[in-house]
């Protein structure tokens, strides 16, 4: 057991769903620790990068690694691991669990998925806590379990850490006035508008909160009006691993599009296939919700080397080795993995995805916000999706 927080330190509690989330909240504690440690008033904002790549402003800095062996620890946070039921992420978060908790970190288990008496008992353990925390630290404010533990809170200061791209549309949602909903979902039919409706009261409690969070994220966002923008730089990733060794390939990164029904299988097998060929990769990295039966395709049809990883991609990437050129399709870590690579000699390349390639039951909001992954991604090297085009 770690020692509890000073009672002159706010204490912290924080819901995490995913690995990345849970990677965030790390980042999040080290960089709140790191301003306060300084005597800085004001961390860093994204609005304070105006014109300039994030690598070359963080490279002029130092690339961030650790100086100085035996610094003090950030106070510690009460995490709250809210589990998906696949296998991949849940042991990527046991992975990223352990990471915490060598940071001083408590971790709590709660599960609140796999019957439908599972949310009822997480949330009536949880509610006392939430009650009595100072601070509330969320990783997925579209998760509704997550709306719904916001109903009960005291505390005058949330936080929303990044759950990648999905912070963009968060924010934009949010601006707008909208119900948070992931872009990828569709409409659904009669029965999904009347839970819609039968759960408007918690989703609009949860959008004032929400309103005036803290915002800790590497995504491209215009901060809302009383909303405080954090940047995060991969501070603490860069702090303890790295750097990697480069191998002289390129690595490629997969995406769950196909498993999301946003991209056809087949084109997206065919565009893997041509950028393995233009590209002379030897690596494939699958996103933790990819399938084994379409890895096993992409492997026969490719002759890649499929890596699963067992921790996020940026801790990864950052610990090596690492191809010196890393090409991925739009998705977090062509906003991600320039911080966290900072200093390394490492391009991360980005593919467009041609609007051919949607499945005809993708969202309408589909094309234009992978569009916009892309375009506002910076540091990174652009190809286009005529690249990835299958041949013939």
């Amino acid at each position: 057991m770690h020692p509890p927080a000073s009672t002159s330190t706010p204490t912290t509690l924080a819901f995490v769903e995913s690995p990345v989330q849970l990677l965030n909240v790390l980042e999040w504690s080290h960089a709140d620790h790191t301003a306060t440690a300084t005597a800085t008033a004001t961390p860093p904002v994204l609005d304070a990068l105006p014109g300039q790549p994030p690598r070359r402003q963080l490279a002029a800095a130092g690339d961030g690694r650790a100086t100085a062996a035996g610094r003090p620890r950030p106070s510690p946070v009460r995490i709250v691991v809210l589990p998906p039921t696949d296998p991949m992420s849940r042991g990527q978060l046991r992975r990223v669990a352990a990471l915490a908790r060598d940071e001083g970190h408590q971790v709590q288990w709660q599960e609140a998925r796999g019957s439908s008496l599972a949310p009822l008992r997480a949330l009536a353990a949880l509610a006392g806590d939430v009650r009595r925390a100072d601070r509330i630290v969320v990783g997925d404010p579209f998760s509704r379990f997550v709306q719904l533990l916001l109903v009960p809170v005291r505390a005058e200061e949330i936080v929303v850490v990044d759950d990648g791209t999905a912070t963009m549309e968060f924010v934009a949602q949010l601006g707008r006035g909208e119900r948070l909903r992931r872009w990828h979902r569709t409409g659904g039919g009669a029965a999904a508008r009347v839970r819609e409706l039968a759960y408007a009261p918690v989703s609009g409690t949860a959008r004032r909160r929400l309103r005036h969070a803290e915002l800790f994220t590497s995504m491209p966002v215009e901060p809302l009006a009383g909303m405080r923008l954090r940047l995060n730089d991969f501070g603490w990733t860069r702090s303890r691993f790295g750097p990697p060794r480069l191998t002289r390939g390129t690595d490629l990164v997969g995406t769950s599009l196909v498993e999301t029904g946003v991209v056809e299988p087949a084109r997206y097998l065919d565009a893997v296939r041509a950028l393995a060929r233009e590209h002379g990769a030897t690596r494939y990295f699958a996103h933790r919700r990819e399938s084994a039966q379409k890895l096993r395709a992409l492997s026969e049809a490719t002759g890649l080397e499929i890596v699963r990883p067992d921790l996020p991609l940026e801790l990864i990437a950052r610990r090596g080795p690492v191809g010196r050129t890393v090409v991925s399709f739009p998705s977090t870590v062509v906003h991600t993995l320039p911080y966290a690579l900072c200093g390394t000699g490492v391009t991360v390349a980005v593919v467009d995805v041609d609007p051919a390639w949607l499945t005809g039951s993708a969202s309408p909001r589909a094309r234009s916000f992978l569009a916009g992954v892309t375009e506002t991604a910076r540091d990174v090297r652009r190809l286009p999706a005529a690249t990835a085009r299958a041949a013939g």
